[in-house]
């Protein structure tokens, strides 16, 4: 239940930011991108912490997970996993 309405908090969250960007033409376009890619970094995040595909692994959301899954896109997610399950157990 509780993953189910921070799921939609986080949905819900998305698409006003998306409909916020969209309506408003910021004239740097870097800057919509940036944003388009923090969001679609911790969707990733939360997808792999809540979808139970690979049980115990956890990837914090901190401003150093999402900057390496904002910069190296899915892989990064992956990248992150390997980590943690060869680190951490």
């Amino acid at each position: 239940m509780k993953s189910l309405i921070l799921g939609s908090v986080l949905v819900a969250s998305l698409l006003a930011l998306v409909l916020i960007l969209f309506r408003k033409r910021i004239g740097l376009s870097w800057i919509t991108s940036f944003g388009i890619n923090l969001a679609l970094a911790a969707i990733g995040i939360y997808v792999v912490n809540y979808s139970g595909w690979i049980t115990g692994a956890y990837i914090p959301l901190n401003p150093a997970t999402i900057g390496t899954v904002s910069i190296l896109g899915l892989p990064g997610v992956g990248l992150l996993l390997g980590l943690k399950i060869s680190l951490f157990g």
